[in-house]
């Protein structure tokens, strides 16, 4: 069972939002993780954000957010942050989010004692694939936080000798059109 959870969120046909995973597959395609780490890209899940989460020690979620900056600009976000008021998450095709997820695990059992969300403020969220330049730029920054909070988990992820092609799937369906 897993202790740890990368959890990259968004919708891979909204521009900018798809920015968590594009995150995984940059860590699925450069590093091998331990036993006790889930590396998945979840999508845009709703309130079902919950089954991914419940019953891990630490969770790790890479995703766009709103907030005031430049598009590009890596923000992180624990726990306590989150469950709070601010900051205010982006409203999109995965709400309710990652705060409610939380909330409702909290109230009934089962959730991440340590949560980390690396979110990137986005360019635009608009109908189209691929990322913008600011928020692409930003993917190997997220990358580091992500490696960093394993490692201080002690769950360190293991650098591949040979990375592994990124099966960008969504990137080829678009390009047959």
């Amino acid at each position: 069972m897993s202790e740890i959870g990368v959890l990259g969120l968004g919708n891979v046909l909204m521009g900018d939002d798809a920015f968590g995973p594009y995150v995984i597959k940059h860590l699925e395609s450069a590093f091998r993780f331990p036993a006790p780490v889930l590396v998945l890209d979840a999508g845009t899940p709703g309130l079902d954000l919950t089954v991914h989460i419940r019953g891990l020690r630490a969770l790790i979620v890479a995703d766009a957010v709103k907030a005031p900056g430049p598009p590009g600009e890596v923000r992180l976000y624990r726990k306590a942050d989150l469950l709070k008021a601010a900051p205010t998450l982006r409203m999109g095709p995965h709400e309710p989010g990652l705060r409610e997820a939380l909330l409702t695990l909290e109230f009934s059992g089962g959730a991440p004692e340590e949560v980390l969300l690396v979110g990137v403020i986005p360019d635009d969220v608009v109908y189209r694939v691929g990322l913008s330049t600011p928020v692409q730029e930003a993917v190997p920054a997220a990358v580091a936080e992500i490696l960093r909070e394993l490692d201080r988990l002690g769950a360190p992820a293991e650098p591949r000798k040979t990375p592994l092609a990124m099966d960008l799937w969504w990137e080829a369906v678009e390009g047959e059109r």
